[in-house]
């Protein structure tokens, strides 16, 4: 049972400029891009690559996507095992909520018996 994924709130609410009317004035400021922000440090990303012997070569481009299935995957994760910390009453998740995620998703099965 996998958490469904809010949209972001910059989209929420957006619609063409047909839609705003023409009185309307646009965006002063529009909201940053979230796809063109890393929220994990690139440079550590790149040590973790480059500490592989198999990699010779890791581009600017190849870190940052890295960066971003790594985010999403934590993402994931900690929305499916904050799903069992509400069910047990609780705001702060503990490991057996990553236990109970890793456990009941099929996708996470690749994880089983890494926390132990």
């Amino acid at each position: 049972m996998a958490a469904e994924v809010a949209a972001p709130e910059s989209l929420e609410g957006s619609g063409s400029q047909e839609d705003a009317g023409p009185s309307s004035p646009p965006a002063a400021h529009p909201a940053p891009c979230p796809s063109k922000q890393a929220r994990l440090p690139l440079s550590r990303i790149k040590a973790l690559m480059k500490a592989d012997p198999d990699l010779s070569l890791a581009s600017q481009e190849s870190v940052f996507v890295i960066s971003k299935a790594t985010e999403l995957f934590i993402e994931t994760i900690a929305k499916d095992a904050y799903l069992y910390a509400q069910q047990g009453k609780r705001k702060t998740l503990q490991r057996k909520d990553l236990d109970n995620a890793i456990d009941a998703i099929d996708e996470f099965a690749f994880l089983e018996g890494t926390l132990d």
